[in-house]
């Protein structure tokens, strides 16, 4: 096997963030239809968080930004219960934490911890007043009493596949009332040896009968059913290190049964030329892609979409109704650097028509700092939006008061 060179680009955390070039060597197969590896490493230095930040953050005409929460530890998945009560699961100390706005003024009085010790917590769903929630490997539930606290946990499910390169696992309930939980792949691109993983599970809401649903999605973190057409879309993350415009992240209609590419493809059936081997039972590669399923919309590479939400209340005004909310945490291997904000993504006659800034600001201009890694988002019950940070612990809150006058010609915040 022959050696190739290639060239990765590495950008330091320190002041300035300037780049740096190294020669890397690559390890090439000898057939001619595989391709280096090639990237940057690039990941925005961190800037400190004060209140502050709320004046370097714009957003359209009309909505106000502020701080719903903070003093938080890695907030991640958020779930809005009909009593008021917002769930956060906060992965890193393994805590699930009940938030309360008691007066009404939009920032939360109120946080007690009311699940601790489960290391990875992360996917949240609320139904029939039960909390159901995930760490990488367990389904968990727990009914929701009437002061906003939490019954006694029981585990439904224990051994789903292990989290490798993407534990965080999520759910929600369906239309059809069935339990959806969204399994990551392992690894970065390879041959799952789980047939599980890389998946879109579908199951009864006790976690029997879970069973593969939709196949061949890298890391379909945010998904949700337009409330009109009763249809699942579902935001996945592209294979790293094919460059800094490839592959593209994507937007799915995930529907039972189909495969939607991974790790073969990328977009529209094309065949990855970085990953060696042929799919199991296909003829070849490119006759397996032809077979699956393509993205409906694409993304700028690497933007990493973390959850999607589609809006059903009345606050915002009338046409952002049946449209989604979409968090994208932002690039560490781009050049320059993407996502680091909220996008809204318009639908038209229950079909996506694209992406269109939301809440932006969070990355410096420059592309060197960036001032939050936004995770999950929530329709609160006033129709207001939350959305977390989960690296400075901070939730935010979106909403529309109507007023799009701004002094001097500036853009509200």
């Amino acid at each position: 096997m022959r050696q190739s060179s290639t060239l990765v680009a590495l950008a330091g955390l320190a002041a300035g963030g300037a780049f740096m070039t190294v020669p890397a060597v690559a390890q090439q197969p000898e057939q001619p239809r595989f391709a280096p590896v090639t990237g940057h490493l690039n990941t925005p230095g961190r800037g400190e968080f004060s209140r502050d930040v709320l004046d370097r953050l714009q957003t359209p005409p009309g909505f106000d930004l502020d701080i719903f929460a903070e003093g938080l530890e890695n907030p991640r998945m958020l779930a809005v219960h009909s009593g008021g009560t917002v769930f956060v699961s906060e992965r890193e100390p393994g805590r699930v934490m009940a938030l309360r706005d008691t007066d009404g003024n939009g920032s939360v009085d109120s946080m007690d911890p009311v699940v601790t010790g489960r290391p990875y917590v992360h996917g949240l769903a609320i139904r029939d007043d039960r909390l159901y929630m995930m760490t990488n490997k367990e389904l968990l539930v727990a009914d929701i009493r009437q002061d906003g606290l939490l019954g006694e946990v029981e585990t439904l499910v224990d051994g789903l596949p292990d989290g490798g390169q993407h534990p965080n696992r999520t759910l929600a309930f369906g239309p059809d009332g069935q339990l959806y939980i969204s399994i990551g792949s392992s690894c970065n691109a390879c041959d799952e040896p789980d047939s599980r993983h890389a998946t879109v599970m579908r199951g009864n809401p006790d976690g029997s009968d879970l069973q593969v649903f939709a196949e061949g999605l890298r890391n379909t973190v945010g998904f949700d059913w337009h409330p009109e057409t009763g249809e699942l879309w579902g935001l996945d993350m592209g294979s790293d290190w094919r460059g800094d415009d490839t592959p593209p992240d994507e937007l799915n209609l995930i529907a039972e049964g189909k495969h939607y590419g991974w790790p073969w493809c990328w977009g529209d059936a094309q065949v990855d030329l970085h990953i060696p081997g042929e799919p199991e039972d296909a003829e070849s590669r490119e006759a397996f892609c032809e077979q699956t399923e393509s993205p409906v919309l694409t993304y700028t590479a690497h933007a990493s979409p973390l959850m999607m939400a589609f809006y059903t209340g009345d606050q915002f005004p009338e046409e952002y109704r049946g449209d989604a909310f979409v968090t994208f945490r932002g690039s560490w291997n781009r050049n320059p650097p993407s996502g680091y904000k909220v996008s809204r993504l318009r639908f038209e006659d229950g079909r996506p028509a694209g992406f269109e800034d939301l809440v932006t600001g969070f990355l410096s201009e420059d592309g060197q700092t960036h001032y939050a890694r936004l995770a999950g988002i929530a329709q609160a019950l006033d129709g207001s939006l939350l959305f977390t940070d989960d690296t400075n612990g901070v939730i935010y809150r979106l909403s529309y008061s109507g007023d799009a006058t701004a002094a001097d010609g500036e853009t509200p915040r």
